[in-house]
């Protein structure tokens, strides 16, 4: 192991440790009764000290004090892409993790984020105080940049005052690999069109005061954990590719060889967010290195009450060994479910029937943002539309969704082109 990773993970060991907490007052999240029964408003809720009989859920009941409320919001992008945006309100704090799928999500992003007849009027100040880009791929990236309108652009960056920006660490394409925190235009060729764009409105953001780092230079600096409010926090798990390319892989593991899959997706930023004993866990893209990475160099990783499905769904992702580890109660897929557009063979359309076996032995709480269609490229609905998770101050859990509320088993779709899993059944 490189001496800096063992430094690396020596740190990361270290920022588990307790830190002091920010104390502020808000109010319960409309529409949840203290008690965590169904509301008015169709929620539907659970005590925190519930239990699934087939994930583990943490136990808060003898907690004497109020956490700040968290809630986590899984997006619709507005087109029949593939991609990834959730935005996470924690105490006083806006965190946007991915603008995906397409240049034109910026608005439809913006919208829910700020007016009230398309969502909520959440980032009532203009401004995110963190965003979080995993990865350079479009599907992740391009609401960032959004659209031109005439001199100026409708993308993320040029919409929000963004505080602090926490960046992958390595750019790849193919054999090319850049340094993110170095990265320049003349480098060349091997730069994406969509990344160009990134970097000249991450700069522009820079230049204007936004703090950023990549989630390597967290590491090196020892800034890895960030207090959100009472009893919250974010933190930026250690994975290997985080100072590592696949170039490297054997000294991961001294088997691994190169992987087409992990050029880009395995550069990942890990985020974990906790509300006392609950925990939250976000992967970004990343696949069976960069999981296995996780585990390896997270001992302490816990068993978490919603884990964003890995990779969209993929078969690629959501492993055997990162969800015996984690234990998810509940997951969420962000996808444009059943079309060709990540696929060859529908049944690696997302998610992938591989990835829904191994979920489906720790849950059926399985939700999907939207619906595409294998025959109809253009063709994409709602699934469960925006998917809220909603935690008040007693870590009391209400869901909602903008269109249907069925779990993933229950829905037509599944029904006809998945295959139930004997844990499901």
């Amino acid at each position: 192991m490189h001496k800096k990773t063992f430094l690396f993970v020596l740190l990361s060991l270290l920022s588990l440790s307790s830190c002091d907490l920010i104390s502020s007052f808000l109010p319960d999240f409309p529409g949840l009764s203290s008690s965590g029964s169904e509301s008015s408003s169709g929620l539907t809720s659970e005590s925190a000290s519930e239990s699934s009989s087939s994930g583990s859920a943490s136990v808060i009941s003898s907690y004497d004090g109020d956490f700040d409320p968290i809630s986590i919001h899984f997006l619709e992008l507005g087109n029949a892409n593939t991609g990834d945006c959730i935005y996470i309100k924690a105490g006083e704090n806006d965190i946007l993790i991915d603008a995906g799928s397409r240049k034109g999500s910026a608005e439809t992003i913006a919208s829910y984020l700020t007016d009230s007849t398309r969502g909520g009027d959440y980032v009532s100040d203009g401004k995110l105080e963190y965003v979080i880009a995993t990865h350079a791929h479009q599907d992740h990236i391009a609401g960032f940049v959004g659209n031109k309108d005439g001199d100026s652009r409708t993308g993320i960056f040029y919409s929000f005052e963004v505080e602090h920006l926490i960046d992958f660490s390595y750019y790849c394409s193919s054999d090319v690999t850049f340094d993110n925190s170095k990265v320049t235009y003349e480098d060349g060729d091997g730069l994406s069109a969509i990344y160009e764009e990134y970097l000249d409105a991450r700069n522009k953001l820079i230049e204007g005061g936004t703090d950023w780092s990549t989630a390597g230079q967290l590491f090196e600096e020892g800034k890895t954990t960030f207090p959100l409010g009472n009893g919250l926090e974010m933190d930026i798990l250690y994975n290997f590719f985080y100072d590592h390319t696949r170039d490297d892989v054997s000294e991961l593991e001294p088997d691994y060889k190169k992987s087409n899959f992990s050029d880009q997706n395995d550069c990942s930023v890990i985020t974990l967010f906790r509300q006392g004993p609950k925990a939250f866990l976000f992967t970004g893209d990343a696949e069976e290195y960069a999981e296995h990475s996780i585990v390896k160099f997270n001992p302490d990783l816990p068993k978490v009450d919603l884990f964003k499905a890995g990779h969209h769904g993929s078969y690629t992702a959501s492993g055997e060994e990162l969800l015996a580890k984690i234990e998810p109660k509940s997951v969420v897929c962000c996808c444009c479910a059943g079309n060709d557009e990540y696929a060859k063979d529908p049944k690696h359309s997302f998610p992938a029937q591989e990835a829904i076996d191994r979920i489906a032995a720790y849950t059926d709480d399985v939700y999907v943002t939207t619906l595409g269609s294998w025959e109809d490229k253009s063709h994409f609905e709602p699934m469960n539309g925006n998917i809220v998770f909603a935690y008040d101050r007693k870590g009391l859990l209400a869901k909602s969704f903008s269109a249907s509320g069925l779990k993933l088993k229950e829905s037509d779709w599944f029904k006809s082109n998945r295959t139930m899993p004997p844990e499901w059944a």
